[in-house]
């Protein structure tokens, strides 16, 4: 058990941590949230020892081995697939004293080490690590290549399969989504899932939060208050302390009217019913959370665009890639048809590499197609927003003069009072955006896009460096466009709460995407098994191929069985199947009996709290238990799904 006892913590002049007292029992997944500058690394840094106490104290078993994700790589020579091993430090340590006993000629020593080296597991290691270099993204050339020769981002997700390699207790991830894709991030949620220790993970990704997580630590005045349950269930927690509150509430309405004509929106635009409901879904939650974003710092909201073409971008048999310096071309995408209507929001799904960012520059006339048509609509506004375009920001100028170059006629107040609305405030407005964060630049060059008045918004990655709050305000703001938006994210909330159709960039072509992010994510979790099995198979033919020609003179006889005897095991084997399926079956049906009483309750409590008559004074009681009761059918709904979900997954693992 981890036990933090009154414990006080100051970085300088800065109290951090005020006598604060929480505990985390073993084997907890825990989600630790906070605004920045909370304190949240700063709790890192004691639980790995670097850190101590001004006053109270912590514990933890002192047996207990913590992994972390190193934030250097060196740019050492060997693979990534030894880069990788050097995570498991107790097998390492059983290899140096093989190599010593072996040095030594000491017979008995040697073969108790290769006893240790057995039991550890040794002999699957390389293949362990194998598996987890591929789930996050790497290709097996890629495993035997050396580490120096990888870019900052693809060392960082070397360092992260460095750790999940370790033997640990407690594992601690520092936003370990920002350099992955979807496709990693879906992998590394399934793995974490079966991760038998304690985690205690900071993100900005909710979904990941939730799907991860357990419980959820949240840092602010100075103390970490524990929370049971995921990211959403803290959200409804809190939501329900500042519903109490009636300044709170007043602006709970304002947002619940925004995200109603939302609503409205995808009921008038989705064009299939499983998309549709995703959203209705995701819609819900954003309902039931609005009052947790109250102390929010900003919110914003997009300018009414200006009329837009119809259709927008019409691409046909456009090739999208780059040419080299000697004029090579390098196709990425090819043969992409396309046409852009207006009111479209769509979301672009893919892993790395597969051409997403590149269809996109193609698509903002950053980056020349290399061959087909491309035609842009009469009246035409885009606003392109990505990562590398935080560099082209002037760092020696403020806020006020970056959007005074593109106003230069308008007011300063009034650009003021725009730039306030994204937290731009006083002597903020005005100072270089040289100490800006990443976060802090990435709000400026949206705020430019914003002021535009974009009819075509184009958005890869937006969400990178953006703290919670933040993408909170961001997914508002874009749920209320009123133009055309294709998005690349890797935030699978943004993407289910602002886009209703989905295409898939992959094998360099661009097609529709039929179904929802759960869809996507059951595809790439089944492509992922399916790698793992033919690895094994790999190895197992590999290890094998000595004595593969064994007895295969005599095999003719006995390979093949009588057909009445072939069909009599099937019969038997289908026998089998439905006897196993029959309890999973009824389990099914109960569970979704409950789900449906528990959503007739939900209705009704949802229509109470949301009636303004129930917030009088005589009604306090009656609303506060109603509260109480809506969060406990939340819970139960979210207990109900998951084992909905693992019920079904075993009926398909039976067939």
């Amino acid at each position: 058990m981890i036990r933090f006892n009154q414990f006080s913590l100051a970085r300088g002049t800065k109290p951090l941590f005020e006598q604060t007292s929480f505990t985390l029992n073993p084997g907890e997944k825990a989600g630790l949230v906070g605004a920045n500058g909370a304190g949240k690394s700063t709790l890192f840094s004691v639980l790995r020892g670097e850190l101590h106490a001004d006053a109270g104290d912590f514990s933890w078993p002192p047996s207990w081995q913590i992994a972390h994700v190193a934030q250097e790589t060196p740019a050492v020579e060997k693979s990534a697939l030894d880069y990788t091993l050097d995570g498991d430090a107790a097998l390492r340590a059983i290899e140096a004293r093989i190599a010593a006993a072996s040095a030594a000629h000491h017979g008995a020593a040697e073969a108790e080490a290769h006893v240790a080296f057995a039991d550890a597991d040794g002999y699957t290691a390389p293949a362990r690590a194998e598996a987890l270099l591929l789930g996050l993204g790497f290709t097996l050339e890629q495993t035997r290549t050396s580490v120096g020769s990888f870019s900052g981002g693809w060392r960082m997700r070397l360092n992260l399969a460095q750790a999940l390699m370790c033997r640990s207790d407690l594992l601690l991830l520092d936003e370990p989504t920002n350099h992955l894709d979807l496709d990693a991030i879906v992998w590394l949620e399934d793995w974490l899932h079966r991760y038998p220790g304690t985690l205690i993970v900071i993100s900005h990704d909710r979904e990941f939060l939730d799907s991860v997580c357990n419980v959820t630590l949240h840092l602010e005045n100075r103390q970490v208050k524990r929370y049971g349950g995921n990211y959403s269930q803290f959200e409804i927690l809190r939501a329900q302390q500042f519903a109490l509150q009636q300044s709170a509430y007043e602006k709970q309405q304002k947002t619940v009217q925004h995200l109603q004509s939302f609503i409205d929106r995808f009921k008038a635009k989705a064009t299939k019913a499983r998309q549709a409901q995703s959203r209705m879904k995701a819609l819900e939650k954003m309902e039931l959370i609005a009052p947790a974003h109250v102390a929010s710092p900003f919110t914003f909201e997009f300018r009414t665009p200006d009329a837009a073409p119809n259709p927008m971008i019409v691409m046909d048999g456009v090739r999208c890639g780059y040419r080299s310096d000697d004029g090579v071309e390098i196709p990425i995408v090819e043969h992409v048809a396309l046409s852009i209507q207006n009111g479209q929001r769509i979301g672009l799904l893919g892993a790395n590499g597969q051409g997403k960012s590149t269809l996109i520059k193609t698509l903002a006339g950053t980056l020349d197609a290399l061959g087909g048509h491309l035609h842009q609509g009469k009246g035409l506004r885009i606003g392109y927003f990505a990562q590398h375009q935080l560099e082209t920001l002037r760092v020696h100028d403020s806020p006020l003069q970056h959007l005074a170059r593109l106003a230069p006629d308008t007011r300063e107040q009034e650009l003021r009072d725009f730039l306030g609305g994204f937290n731009f405030n006083g002597d903020m407005a005005t100072a270089a955006i040289a100490p800006f964060s990443g976060g802090e630049k990435a709000r400026l060059a949206l705020a430019l896009i914003i002021w535009q008045k974009p009819n075509l918004l184009l958005l890869d990655e937006p969400t990178n460096h953006l703290d919670l709050e933040t993408r909170h305000a961001l997914t508002m703001a874009l749920a209320q466009f009123e133009g055309t938006l294709i998005l690349v994210s890797h935030d699978r909330h943004l993407l289910r709460a602002t886009t209703d159709q989905f295409m898939l960039v992959a094998k360099h072509r661009l097609q529709p995407f039929d179904g929802d992010l759960d869809d996507y994510r059951d595809w790439l979790l089944q492509h992922a098994a399916e790698q793992r099995a033919a690895l094994k198979a790999g190895d197992a033919a590999q290890s094998g191929d000595s004595g593969a020609g064994n007895g295969a003179g005599s095999a003719n006889g006995d390979a093949s069985l009588n057909r009445k005897e072939q069909r009599r095991q099937e019969a038997e084997t289908r026998q089998k199947l439905a006897h196993l399926k029959k309890p999973l079956q009824t389990r099914i049906a109960k569970i979704e009996k409950d789900m449906d009483a528990l959503n007739a309750e939900k209705a009704a409590l949802d229509a109470f709290v949301a009636d303004p008559a129930s917030y009088s004074a005589e009604l306090k009681t009656k609303l506060t238990d109603a509260l109480r009761r809506q969060a406990e059918v939340a819970a139960q709904l979210d207990t109900l799904e998951a084992q909905w979900l693992e019920a079904h997954e075993e009926l398909e693992q039976i067939g």
